[in-house]
């Protein structure tokens, strides 16, 4: 990340546009903010607009404004994000899922510094710095037909890739270790990360990216010691992708990521009942005899013989283990 931290410092003072590329989850929004922060615009507004999250009517709007019967249920004038980041920072996220009518708009507002809201005749103008942001290849897009050459070309002026977590593996005791603290002092708690835990931390794939290993500590804090064990994440070996060009087909994928999921859920219940397998086949809403199956599929059997609702040692051949569901 040093690399992409020098990039920012360089370019954070110029009105420059900025394209963020890189996988969902591994902090695009932060470096935008970072580069917002640097003066002139750091006194001025950063205003965020999900483009993949509105219909192409609705984003329209909602990067330009529209006037007050421009359409059906536009009862007012509305600033559009354009004009509420006025002299700021504006962050497109998920820029490569704008449509293509509105790519030539906002290609205009690039070109020009200029725009219109929605029903308006009035040209109003644009002083704003641009930071754009994907997980997609623009480039296929371009070859697909759906993201103008144009429009790419103006938004890659400077491009900075930021890399997925698991191809910066150090940084993720540093990172852990800030969310803990965040969440411990958010609810009042004391969690800790076991050295089990960090381990797995270290060597799982994170396709989640950093979102997910902050959610993965915000469970820490928030279900307790309980779940400071290996099943928080599934096992690396579950969890880290095969090798390039290996045979493995979806319908196998699924497999290994269902089998991973069970075994976590089981392993938590059992701890829950402290290994009562009638109460746990309960909670699980399976028969006795399916987990027992479950159990010896996932490699769980280790732990001595199942046990009922007494706490009794159970064959799993026996009536009380054949009826109980």
């Amino acid at each position: 990340m040093r690399s992409v931290l020098d990039v920012v410092v360089r370019v954070a003072g110029t009105s420059a546009t900025i394209l963020l590329l890189g996988e969902s989850g591994v902090g695009k929004e932060v470096v935008a903010q970072a580069i917002h922060r640097a003066p002139p615009r750091a006194s001025h507004p950063f205003v965020k607009v999900s483009c993949a999250a509105l219909p192409e009517g609705l984003l329209e709007s909602e990067l330009f404004g529209h006037t007050r019967g421009a359409f059906t249920g536009a009862s007012r004038d509305r600033m559009g994000k354009f004009e509420l980041a006025r002299h700021g920072t504006i962050l497109l996220d998920e820029v490569g899922e704008i449509p293509l009518r509105l790519q030539a708009k906002l290609l205009h507002v690039l070109q020009d510094g200029e725009f219109a809201r929605v029903g308006a005749d009035k040209v109003l103008q644009s002083d704003v710095r641009v930071v754009a942001a994907t997980n997609r290849n623009l480039e296929e897009a371009m070859r697909a037909g759906q993201f103008r050459e144009d429009l790419y070309y103006r938004l890659n002026v400077i491009t900075i890739r930021i890399p997925p977590l698991r191809e910066r593996r150090g940084e993720i005791p540093v990172l852990a270790g800030h969310f803990l603290c965040r969440f411990n002092a958010a609810y009042s708690r004391s969690a800790v990360i076991s050295s089990d835990t960090m381990r797995v931390f270290t060597e799982y794939a994170w396709p989640g990216n950093v979102r997910e290993l902050e959610n993965a500590v915000k469970r820490i804090v928030v279900l307790g010691g309980a779940m400071l064990r290996l099943g928080v994440l599934p096992s690396p070996a579950d969890a880290v992708p095969p090798a390039p060009g290996a045979p493995t087909g979806l319908k196998t994928i699924a497999r290994r990521a269902a089998r991973a999921a069970e075994r976590i859920a089981i392993e938590t219940v059992l701890d829950h009942v402290a290994g009562n397998q009638v109460k746990a086949a309960r909670l699980l809403q399976i028969s006795y005899s399916a987990l027992r199956y479950k159990i010896l599929e996932c490699g769980l059997a280790r732990g001595g013989p199942a046990r009922g609702q007494d706490g009794e040692p159970m064959e799993l051949g026996s009536s009380a283990a054949l009826t109980t569901s």
